[in-house]
């Protein structure tokens, strides 16, 4: 099975989508998570049920986290095998991807006060939104998680074995130059993953 197998499926770019939200999760988390803490000698427990309803948000939040965690290994696992080579012949620095996508999706959408259900909505009807967009354009791959794991995104034009391919998208955890060869997986129609050969 090759790689364009592996990732063609709307449930693989699903999957890095909900990976690409982790830093928005965790904001989240910080801003609406609700225990409270109390030292009067009085104190006591106000019950897992009123716990539970009063984080709602927050606890929602935790588990696309933990999904997105869960879909990084996926991601990693679905990477190995064997791979095939090519020349890159130019190369052009594209990490500005990875904060076009956080600062213009992420960071506006955590201004939203979730304390009201009607901004819930909002911001699950925007998040479904960006994600069809980003799906439908192959955007997928501006995932600001995968630069925190260390991924780079390049513009490549490369020596193939039968043809020359310009401008495609390459994700590599390398620094890729002028005339490296590289294995690469593909990803989708012109987005690669690729390491250097050493």
């Amino acid at each position: 099975m090759n790689g364009l197998r592996h990732f063609n499926s709307i449930g693989d770019k699903i999957e890095l989508y909900i990976i690409s939200l982790w830093l928005l999760f965790l904001l989240i988390i910080i801003a609406t998570i609700n225990i409270p803490i109390s030292f009067n000698e009085n104190a006591h427990f106000i019950g897992m049920k009123k716990l539970l309803s009063t984080n709602f948000v927050p606890l929602i939040a935790l588990l696309l986290l933990l999904l997105g965690m869960a879909f990084i290994s996926r991601f990693k696992y679905k990477l190995k095998g064997s791979m095939k080579t090519f020349t890159v012949k130019e190369v052009q620095n594209g990490n500005f991807e990875h904060l076009t996508f956080l600062t213009t999706y992420i960071v506006p959408l955590i201004s939203f006060n979730l304390s009201e259900t009607r901004n819930i909505l909002i911001l699950l009807l925007l998040l479904i939104a960006i994600g069809a967009i980003c799906i439908k354009t192959h955007m997928f791959y501006a995932n600001p998680t995968l630069a925190l794991l260390g991924f780079h995104i390049y513009i490549i034009s490369g020596t193939f074995r039968t043809e020359e391919r310009i401008g495609i998208i390459v994700i590599s955890r390398d620094r890729i130059i002028s005339g490296s060869r590289v294995k690469y997986r593909r990803l989708d129609e012109k987005i690669y993953f690729a390491r250097l050969i050493q």
